[in-house]
């Protein structure tokens, strides 16, 4: 009996993760076929700016399995302007009758599939096979999610196969920031340059403000957003009234936060690609580095002046003699209007009457908050605050 496998997807771009654990899932399952499937238009989806069309990630595919006789390219979802997997399942099952069908999801796409469109017809035709992503929570996940389907009739096999730690989003922000070429396989890399996709050769040095948000906000999180637009707004409100550049203030504002949304791993891999240095403390703790990789980015990759540089370096655990845009930055991020803590309302009146003493509570209540989770602080940290106590002691 021929086993197909169907892997469908937005690959966009396809990278290592996604061929690897094609293969494993060929190796495990005894597939005679995986069918690799780009989608054309995903339910609830809007292509990120920069993206490649689904002919262009069909083209990457092929480039990916490197003629791999087992890994098999479709154009049925590519073609359509809406992706649903039923529909998939119900081509394949007419192609190939006789056929045992194996649909292949990522643990990401498993929470969401007992709320797939004609779930039951889907689990009716086809064995869905789980291929780990290493996201936080992952072996909860799928067990509480596997128990469900089989409830529903479903049947389930979960691969071993090797972890990356990479999805497509994030790596197009990493390509977007310059680097991130080693998670792409063999011959994708030459494709995105030659086509200029992901922003890989756009020029962003000196964007004018209006520009630069526009693709500051591209590049985060959805929900950093409201965040940052504080941040820059609250930066502003506070060079103004301290005197300060109010052009650095709000390009410091909106670019501090910059490279949040690339995890601790990739963090080490941004620096890594820049050959930046790190600290034992910064290795240790590699989700405190976005700030350091965000000035970086800024510098590099949008051409900021030293003085912008510095502050969105210095923003997350301030340093000792923090000038005056290091200060305003250091505070804006703390008690823009979005944060809601114990505390936060006086940070806010001191940050408009005594900045410096603004500073210095920020200071003390992170690593007060610190403290408390029993978490390490950063040497820079606590040279900020003893500087700042040693300045008001005088």
């Amino acid at each position: 009996m021929e086993r197909i496998g169907i892997y469908g997807g937005s690959f966009n771009p396809p990278h290592i993760g996604h061929i690897r654990a094609a293969r494993e899932a060929v190796r495990e399952l005894g597939l005679t076929s995986l069918f690799l499937l780009p989608a054309g238009e995903v339910p609830g989806k809007t292509p990120p700016e920069g993206s490649a069309d689904a002919q262009a990630r069909l083209r990457m595919l092929e480039l990916a399995v490197g003629g791999c006789p087992d890994l098999r390219m479709s154009d049925f979802d590519a073609r359509r302007e809406r992706c649903r997997t039923w529909e998939t399942v119900e081509h394949f099952a007419r192609e190939y009758p006789e056929a045992e069908l194996t649909v292949l999801v990522g643990s990401d796409q498993l929470a969401k599939l007992p709320g797939w469109e004609n779930v039951s017809f889907v689990l009716s035709r086809a064995q869905i096979a789980v291929a780990r992503r290493g996201l936080p929570g992952e072996e909860e996940l799928i067990r509480d999610k596997t128990a469900l389907l089989r409830q529903m009739g479903g049947r389930i096999r979960v691969l071993e196969n090797p972890v990356e730690p990479i999805s497509s989003t994030q790596l197009r922000r990493l390509l977007a920031f310059g680097c991130g070429w080693e998670f792409l396989p063999p011959g994708v890399d030459g494709f995105i340059r030659r086509e200029g996709l992901y922003h890989v050769n756009a020029d962003w040095k000196n964007l004018p403000m209006d520009q630069l948000e526009q693709v500051v906000l591209s590049l985060l999180n959805p929900n950093r957003i409201r965040h940052v637009l504080g941040c820059r707004d609250t930066a502003v409100a506070l060079a103004k009234r301290w005197g300060a550049d109010e052009t650095d203030a709000a390009r410091a504002g909106i670019l501090h936060d910059i490279t949040k949304a690339l995890d601790g791993p990739l963090q080490l891999t941004l620096c890594e690609a820049y050959g930046k240095m790190l600290t034992d403390f910064s290795r240790k703790y590699p989700k405190t580095l976005h700030a350091l990789t965000g000035s970086l980015v800024a510098e590099r990759i949008f051409g900021e002046n030293p003085q912008v540089v510095s502050a969105i370096c210095h923003h997350t655990t301030g340093k000792a003699g923090m000038n005056l845009l290091e200060t305003i930055i250091y505070v804006a991020d703390y008690m823009e209007p979005n944060r809601d803590f114990p505390g936060v309302e006086r940070l806010r009146e001191l940050a408009y009457s005594d900045i410096q003493a603004a500073l210095k509570l920020g200071l003390e209540m992170t690593l007060e908050h610190l403290k408390k989770q029993g978490s390490e602080v950063s040497p820079e940290s606590r040279e900020a605050l003893a500087y700042c106590e040693k300045r008001v002691s005088k």
